[in-house]
């Protein structure tokens, strides 16, 4: 099976937990929809192009900034209460508050990200697409660089472990890819969005597809036996 392995780093990034209210806390790694929009726009692709990826990686710290939350109140107008007018010709003006609040990055952060197609004659695409990206990239907010290290296309093969093996990085894996008695470690169990569709007539983003997946530590063990994904150095996870 080939996939496009890319090597990348980011010195600050967030990938907002959209539960997060009073601060705007991250994923320990950016969630698939996260990892596939970056893609979309690298390769310029204007509709939804279906696709399996592996997110993997590590950080080395978490800080809190401070940024400039605007946030809509309900009800009318109010001087002194909100801090913006907001006038419309069919209704009332509403109000707008404007205010600090907090913000969780992760710092120099280190990724390893597989790529496989459902239709593998876009493998090439997409590969040239994150060779030569039509705009600079980013993963979480647009100011959250990427700087790409190295994209190739691999191959990746099934095989079962004949030794216990220590994960190269932090990784999700998707519920049901392993066993829970395959590892040695406990994991925190996130529901990643993977794909999204536009309502036509109200245009509000609803998730079509969500993926089930653990949270594993670097310093987790996969107990021989079992079978995995691997491109011959790390294990891969496909969702």
């Amino acid at each position: 099976m080939k996939v496009i392995k890319l090597v990348a780093r980011q010195t600050l990034a967030s990938y907002r937990k959209p539960s997060s209210m009073q601060i705007k806390e991250s994923y320990p790694l950016p969630p698939y929809s996260t990892v596939i929009g970056m893609i979309h726009l690298a390769c310029g692709y204007k509709e939804y192009v279906d696709m399996d990826i592996s997110v993997q990686g590590s950080y080395y710290s978490k800080v809190n900034e401070l940024y400039t939350r605007y946030e809509f109140k309900s009800g009318y107008y109010e001087k002194g209460r909100h801090s913006i007018e907001i006038k419309s010709k069919e209704y009332k003006s509403t109000g707008l508050t404007v205010g600090p609040a907090n913000i969780e990055l992760l710092t120099n952060l280190k990724l390893v990200i597989h790529i496989k197609p459902i239709d593998e004659n876009r493998l090439n695409e997409i590969y040239r697409g994150l060779k030569s990206p039509k705009e600079y990239l980013s993963l979480g907010r647009r100011e959250d660089l990427l700087i790409i290290e190295n994209v190739e296309i691999i191959d990746v093969e099934e095989k079962t472990l004949e030794s216990d093996y220590k994960l190269n990085n932090d990784a999700y894996v998707p519920i049901g890819y392993m066993n829970d008695d395959d590892t040695d470690d406990e994991s925190t169990i996130y529901k990643l969005n993977k794909k999204y569709n536009i309502n036509e007539k109200t245009k509000i983003r609803y998730w079509e597809k969500q993926i089930l997946a653990r949270y594993f530590s670097s310093k987790s063990t996969i107990y021989k036996r079992s079978k995995v994904l691997t491109d011959g150095k790390d294990l891969v996870f496909l969702a």
